[in-house]
């Protein structure tokens, strides 16, 4: 279900459009109408036939759909951030104790924010080009990014100072993923090619994979004992460390999923998808997410991967960012739409405030939310009464 024009609060009277669209029927159109404010500083909002409004208060519109089974709740903004950036902004993440964000913008900028105001702590300089992703180390006090320099720094937080670049690399990396405490760390680049990096000597530790084949996004997860990883050809280098039943899984620009032992380097499944896969996460130790540019998400269980357990298809819009969260997952698509799916739910909750610009990253930390956009805002939302 979407709606638009929708921001909670704002404006005494207007309307917001709805739109419910069930997979192969037609799609049912509504309408929300505001009557003004009520005494308790809540909008009075009725929603034309065949929508019901559930609830409402200052921040959130829960609507259902009865005759097609749907319901959604609407969340706006707790908060939003607009002076961290001047352009689109590509990647954020939020540090493990919640106190710092880390985002990256086609502005050529790569910053270190408060998270809780936005109010700016440092600037990472070093990166030639745009730097593509950023992500804090599980201390929080350190910095993983890489660019289309073909270039991965890691930073301290609190000096702003780059005390490791790797190069390797041929093309320019489009996603990292941290293993363990981050003793080492896995790229995947342009180039088609995943690499282990050894953090601490700040050396290539092997190409992990070599697709041929732009890899635009990676993910480490630890695998279920039920699951046959392989065993390494070699004696893995004593640099490694943690990497023993990890999985890696890598989403591929020619529509192929890809998971393998990270120590074995032996393939567990290849998955082929409707188009391009742009994004993937681990939900357990078997259970997995991968999204593709035409708009699926695809969950599938690493013990039988042929079939997908369900795709997911909201629209036709690519799917930017998939993060496992509670017992669900967030994910965000190139339309501007941001959602949340959780089993012991039977609503989605819709983030709302970016309108049609796409959403490209989620971040989360504890009950608060944090998602960047095209439109160079980062956008803070409050799950309270989750």
């Amino acid at each position: 279900m979407k709606a638009q024009n929708w921001n909670g609060g704002g404006k005494d009277e207007g309307e917001a459009w709805l739109s419910c669209h069930p997979p192969g029927k037609p799609t049912l159109y509504g309408s929300l109408t505001c009557q003004g404010i009520g005494q308790d500083g809540i909008p009075e909002v009725t929603a034309s036939e065949g929508f019901i409004v559930n609830e409402i208060n200052k921040k959130s519109i829960h609507i259902s759909c009865p005759k097609e089974n749907a319901s959604s709740k609407f969340l706006a903004p707790y908060t939003t951030f607009s002076r961290i950036h001047s352009k689109s902004i590509t990647c954020l993440d939020i540090s493990s104790g919640g106190g710092l964000g880390v985002s990256s913008s086609t502005d050529g900028s790569m910053k270190i924010w408060q998270a809780s105001n936005g109010e700016l702590r440092r600037v990472l300089e070093g990166h030639v080009f745009d730097v593509n992703c950023c992500r804090f180390f599980p201390s929080g006090l350190v910095v993983l990014s890489g660019g289309m320099d073909a270039q991965l720094k890691i930073w301290s937080a609190e000096d702003a100072s780059c005390v490791v670049t790797f190069k390797g690399h041929k093309g320019g990396i489009l996603d990292t993923a941290i293993v363990d405490r981050g003793r080492n760390v896995v790229s995947g680049s342009r180039d088609g090619t995943a690499r282990l990096w050894d953090c601490g000597r700040s050396a290539c530790l092997g190409v992990i994979a070599d697709c041929g084949s732009s890899i635009n996004g990676v993910a480490v997860g630890a695998a279920d004992n039920s699951i046959n990883l392989g065993s390494p050809e070699q004696m893995p280098s004593e640099r490694e460390v943690g990497t023993e039943s990890k999985m890696l899984l890598l989403a591929r620009e020619d529509k192929k999923l890809q998971c393998l032992g990270l120590q074995s380097r032996q393939p567990v499944f290849l998955f082929v998808g409707s188009d391009a896969f742009n994004c993937c996460t681990f939900l357990s130790g078997f259970l997995l997410l991968a999204g593709t540019q035409d708009g699926n998400i695809y969950q599938l269980d690493v013990r039988s991967p042929r079939a997908p357990v369900q795709v997911i298809h909201r629209s036709g819009a690519p799917v930017l960012s998939l993060l496992s969260f509670r017992d669900g997952f967030i994910a965000s698509q190139g339309d501007g739409s941001c959602f949340i799916v959780q089993q012991d739910l039977d609503y989605v909750i819709e983030l709302t405030g970016a309108d049609c610009d796409p959403v490209f990253k989620v971040a989360t930390w504890e009950k608060q939310i944090y998602t960047c956009c095209r439109d160079g805002l980062v956008r803070r939302y409050q799950l309270s009464d989750l």
